[in-house]
């Protein structure tokens, strides 16, 4: 059976048309092949991060850190390099990294039962902190030519590696949250932990489970980042999170969790992407392109709770 999409997924659909139209229409170069991947590429590890989010606010938590793990992952990566660690040993501790990361998280708030939001926040300051102290003031380059080449030359035709592994894990996280027992749970435990606890659902193991991916996720991601820059400093990633929350509460996805679906989040990605890359070609500054995205996380908060308050008015007179 054919999903239809909600209004809110549709109310998405609509903006990005107008928004693909408006960018076509303003920049003639907008829709060649070259631009096309250049949207895509410059927020890649972002829009990476913003499905495994999907899952985690859905699940009525939030991880405030995977910027600071991707920051934290790259700085790893080009610490290890630097003193002479093969590069792909250097990627495998990385990617632990990002798993001990991830179970830090989970410990503490899944099993220990502090607030995901106060959790994050401090391994938000802690990981930077770290990745600060591996690179200190530096820039840590000079990488094998064959992982800059991840990051920076096509993958089975001009399409990115980093690419192509957004659209396996889109796939895969689609598929997890929406067709399998796990993404079942997911949602309930969102909608109500206690009831979840009642019904049998071994919350805290979900829990775990889903910051133990974020962490694995955020962590590959600072690894693309490091390989399409070329090199590495200590604030590598730096308020990424505004931007992967963005998407992801703007796809409909509720803050306060057991609601969203990785539709919504994929049109969501599409309008913030053409935002991004047309105010880029029009030359519009990087500040005020983040002040727009801030005003459409203010939004993507607001606009569905006035929505729901008006809708309960009218159902009640």
């Amino acid at each position: 059976m054919t999903r239809i999409l909600t209004p809110w997924e549709s109310g998405l659909l609509g903006i990005f048309l107008i928004t693909l139209a408006l960018n076509v229409a303003i920049v003639p170069e907008f829709l060649t092949l070259q631009n096309q991947i250049n949207l895509f590429q410059l927020s890649i590890e972002k829009i990476i991060v913003a499905l495994i989010m999907t899952l985690i606010i859905i699940n009525a938590e939030i991880d405030l850190s995977v910027a600071s793990v991707m920051g934290l992952s790259a700085a790893i990566f080009g610490y290890l390099v630097s003193i002479g660690v093969d590069g792909r040993l250097a990627i495998a501790v990385c990617l632990a990294a990002g798993l001990l990361a991830g179970l830090v998280n989970a410990l503490l708030s899944a099993r220990l039962g502090i607030p995901s939001l106060v959790v994050t926040l401090a391994m938000l300051i802690g990981f930077r902190g770290f990745a600060r102290v591996l690179v200190k003031d530096n820039s840590l380059g000079d990488f094998p030519t064959w992982f800059t080449d991840l990051g920076q030359k096509g993958f089975l035709g001009p399409i990115p590696l980093s690419l192509w592994i957004f659209v396996i894990l889109l796939v895969v996280f689609g598929v997890l949250l929406h067709r399998t027992t796990f993404g079942r749970q997911v949602v309930i435990i969102g909608t109500s932990a206690d009831v979840a606890r009642f019904s049998g659902l071994n919350v805290a193991r979900v829990k775990t489970q889903l910051f133990l991916m974020s962490g694995l996720v955020s962590a590959l991601a600072g690894l693309l980042y490091a390989a399409r820059l070329g090199s590495v400093r200590g604030d590598s990633g730096i308020g990424f999170e505004l931007d992967i929350i963005t998407m992801v509460l703007m796809g409909g996805v509720s803050i306060f969790g057991g609601k969203g679906s990785m539709t919504g989040v994929v049109l969501s990605i599409l309008i913030i992407l053409n935002l991004r890359n047309g105010m880029a070609l029009m030359n519009i500054t990087g500040h005020l392109q983040t002040g727009v995205i801030g005003l459409l996380l203010i939004g993507s908060v607001l606009l569905p709770n006035i929505v729901s308050g008006l809708r309960g008015r009218r159902e009640t007179t």
